[in-house]
Order: C-alpha cells, then sequence, then structure tokens
C-alpha cells in the first residue's frame, strides 16, 4: 500500500520534515521497516507564479528541504516507489537540466556520485536491516540507468 507524503510551502520554507518523520519513525517502531519497500510517495503543494516556469526540482527551497531529508534518512530510496519517485528524489539532490522534450539531463559526474554513495549506504543499511539482497540495489540502480557486477558488491563485502 502507497504512502503518500503532503509537504507544503509552510514544510519547506521552516525545513520541517515532520510528515515524513511521523511515517518512517512509525515503521521504524513497528521493527518490519523493509515491509515498507517501494510504498513512499511526495505530493508537493509549494505555490508559484503562473509565469515561474521551473520544475518543482529547480526550486532552491524545495531541494533544500530534501537534502535535510536526505541527511536524515540516507536509505530513504529504499522506501521510495521507484518508477514514480526516484528520479524526482535524484533531481532535489543531483544537478541536472531540464528538457521539456527529453525530460531530467542529470549531470553524469554528479549522478554518478550520487548512485555510488546510495549504493554504499543502502548495502550497509540493509544488511543492518537483515536483508541481503544485491537485486534490489542493483533494480533500484538500473531505475537511473546504471548496471551493477556482482564484483562491486564483492569489494564491499554484502
Amino acid at each position: 500500500m502507497t504512502t503518500t507524503l503532503h509537504l507544503d510551502s509552510d514544510h519547506i520554507h521552516s525545513l520541517d520534515l515532520s510528515p515524513a518523520q511521523t511515517v518512517i519513525e512509525a515503521w521504524l517502531e513497528e521493527g518490519a521497516i523493509a515491509s515498507h519497500e517501494q510504498q513512499l510517495q511526495f505530493e508537493i503543494d509549494y505555490p508559484r507564479e503562473l509565469t515561474d516556469p521551473r520544475e518543482l526540482s529547480e526550486i532552491p527551497e524545495i531541494r533544500l528541504w530534501f537534502v535535510r531529508l536526505d541527511a536524515q534518512y540516507p536509505w530513504l530510496p529504499f522506501l521510495l516507489d521507484w518508477e514514480k519517485e526516484l528520479a524526482l528524489y535524484a533531481a532535489m539532490l543531483v544537478p541536472h537540466q531540464f528538457s521539456p522534450t527529453e525530460g531530467i539531463q542529470y549531470n553524469p559526474e554528479a549522478l554518478e556520485i550520487f548512485v555510488m554513495h546510495k549504493i554504499f549506504v543502502l548495502t550497509n543499511w540493509m544488511q543492518q536491516q537483515g536483508i541481503n539482497s544485491r537485486t534490489k540495489i542493483k533494480f533500484m540502480i538500473k531505475m537511473l540507468g546504471y548496471e551493477l557486477e556482482d564484483d562491486l558488491f564483492d569489494l564491499i563485502r554484502f
């Protein structure tokens, strides 16, 4: 069952993570965070001028909120609906350009660093949660356009 985090301009401007904290901390207290894999999505209500052409991921205040969220829960991509939310989440944290015809175009080097960081974070976190699945990480990262070899996991002792 998908859970939607509703964010408004008050949350964003005050860097208030409570919409995410309420849900995630409850899941952690259940002791079964792994059962909520790919169940989280965002609904962002942020008023803009009608003439403002920016995508949400191009608004600095929103990006800063997501940077804070990622600092609090660096393993959050595990919980995101990968098909609907992973690209948006990455766009909040990785420099990019937006093209109306081609969509999000990430800075390649920045995306590579982001992907490797998430691989290391998720590998460690999943081990702590008793989730021993390279396949989950490989599939998630594939959603961002990367193929991973098992050799990498052997190096980080997954």
